[in-house]
């Protein structure tokens, strides 16, 4: 089959070794033909890769089979993983009940749980480039290539570039949609000791949960992987001090039996999209392209899109019409994020069993934000009227079947578990009555 893009993907880099680094160098060799193209995989080893444990959705199951040629069963042991079915919601709502979001179909569909930097090392093993290890000072586009500027090599120009250097510095208005609707901004990180009984050269069958357990200042992510179990509690660090989200995550590990941990990092982020994360030359992944917190595991899915997108895009358009297909696929990456914001978001809306300053504050003051931050004329995208939409089918009395596969980031299965678990069928702003 004629793919009409491949002169123009014959030189390629990927800046970054995380995990959308090291995805998008697999990806990149597992589409194009060994002789169809020179990549370079560019990255400063002084640079560590922080190894926390991750949750995913299932759509990775697939793809790593396919990008490492090994078996499901071979991956998941390499990865140190669990196979997960869904999120354990533990003290959210209105209800003061725990419930489970389950990936659909429920107990059949999985993910992994793993560890980050196995990961890495695995793609890299089914990668075919040319590693360089420098560091890089400055990527931008020059005459409809894109030029990496390094620190003490000659600057280099490529077709394209995945710039996947991680957060940005600093947000700019006018690059950044800041995802304010959002209220955490930092997590500190625990590695605690393996809960999962293993079997010596099988994979774990068992069928695993990400927990996502309220706390006063925020809450506390319990991903479990084979070696470990990886604690994370996620706060607003303009609401409460590392002092106090420490003591009460000392609490929380004294309540699960936990009497030794690892202290990993204490790691600030942005939730935001990028308003440019392809230019035709440059394409933002991962955290680079755009964030939120890790409530329901985006960050792998949206490397998993944007990558996809990008590649797909320009090997199968004709080269002539590439610059035109630029805002489109901004357009639709954004959307994308943003839907997914919107779903995150709500979970805040109903509070928890605290009734505390984060749960007020996430309830009443930040919530409320989503309106403005994804008003269509602010963003250019439909991400709103496509939340609303969901929250419509919710309150009817029938949904009819060509609805069902319905999505705003989330399907509409998974609006339908939370709202239920939440304690409510609508979007609206604080502490509403529940309306279905």
């Amino acid at each position: 089959m004629t793919q009409p893009g491949i002169e123009s993907l014959r030189k390629i880099a990927v800046v970054g070794r995380g995990t959308a680094g090291s995805l998008a160098a697999a990806c990149v060799s597992n589409l194009l033909s060994e002789d169809d193209y020179e990549l370079h995989h560019i990255y400063d080893s002084r640079i560590p890769v922080i190894g926390v444990g991750e949750g995913s959705w299932p759509s990775l199951v697939q793809q790593l089979q396919q990008l490492s040629g090994l078996p499901h069963e071979i991956v998941q042991q390499r990865l140190k993983g669990t196979r997960k079915y869904g999120i354990e919601f533990e003290g959210w709502g209105r209800r003061n009940r725990d419930f489970t979001h389950y990936f659909a179909p429920q107990q059949v569909s999985y993910a992994y749980h793993l560890s980050a930097d196995l990961m890495g090392d695995l793609l890299q093993e089914s990668t075919r480039a040319q590693h360089i290890d420098a560091k890089v000072l400055n990527i931008s586009r020059a005459d409809g290539d894109a030029q990496i500027e390094f620190e003490g090599r000659s600057p280099e120009s490529y077709d394209l570039v995945f710039d996947a250097r991680g957060f940005p510095r600093e947000h700019d208005p006018d690059e950044h949609i800041d995802i304010s609707f959002i209220p955490t901004n930092r997590a500190v990180i625990r590695r605690c000791p393996t809960i999962i009984e293993k079997t010596r050269g099988k994979p774990v069958q068992q069928h695993t949960y990400t927990r996502a357990v309220a706390r006063p200042h925020g809450w506390v992510f319990v991903i479990p992987l084979t070696a470990h179990t990886s604690y994370g509690y996620v706060y607003n660090s303009s609401l409460s001090g590392l002092d106090e989200v420490e003591s009460d995550f000392d609490a929380l590990l004294d309540a699960d039996g936990v009497t030794e941990f690892e202290q990993r990092a204490v790691i600030s982020f942005p939730n935001f999209v990028h308003r440019n994360i392809y230019d035709g030359a440059v394409a933002r992944i991962g955290n680079a392209a755009a964030f939120m917190e890790p409530l329901e595991a985006t960050a792998i899915g949206f490397a998993q899109l944007q990558i996809g997108m990008v590649l797909h895009m320009r090997l199968n358009r004709p080269t002539e019409i590439h610059e035109r297909d630029v805002p489109m696929v901004n357009r639709f990456l954004i959307n994308n994020v943003l839907c997914n914001g919107l779903f995150v978001g709500w979970h805040y809306s109903c509070g928890s069993r605290y009734d505390s300053e984060f749960w007020r504050h996430a309830r009443d003051r930040a919530w409320p934000l989503y309106l403005k931050v994804t008003d269509p004329a602010e963003v250019d995208c439909a991400a709103l009227s496509k939340f609303n939409s969901m929250f419509e089918l919710l309150n009817q009395a029938f949904v009819n079947e060509a609805d069902w596969n319905r999505r705003c980031g989330f399907p509409l299965s998974s609006y339908s578990q939370m709202a239920q678990g939440l304690g409510s069928y609508s979007r609206n702003l604080g502490p509403q009555p529940i309306t279905g």
